[in-house]
């Protein structure tokens, strides 16, 4: 939990700190939606989180029941696909 805190501390941060750069004039020739790429930044680390903790956990399965290896690493494949389909989904509905 404390480096979900951290992260978010992290998060604020950098968006505290850009915010002077999204306030300039829309004249000045300089247009930023932070929008779209903090989306993505959020979706990214989603599907990180998500595909490492699934690795982590198949290998703990795997060190406890090595002769049920072979089914583990399918269930591991198929729910990685899945989260990384889902966020190339999220990703091209942030970057529209």
């Amino acid at each position: 939990m404390g480096n979900l805190v951290r992260m978010g501390v992290i998060c604020i941060a950098v968006l505290l700190i850009a915010s002077p750069a999204a306030a300039q004039d829309a004249g000045a020739g300089f247009s930023m939606n932070l929008g779209a790429p903090f989306g993505a930044g959020l979706v990214i680390l989603g599907a990180g989180l998500g595909i490492g903790r699934i690795g982590g956990q198949a290998v703990e399965g795997i060190a406890r029941q090595p002769e049920a290896a072979g089914n583990i690493q399918t269930a591991m494949i198929i729910s990685a696909a899945l989260i990384e389909g889902a966020t190339f989904f999220a990703l091209i509905v942030c970057l529209l």
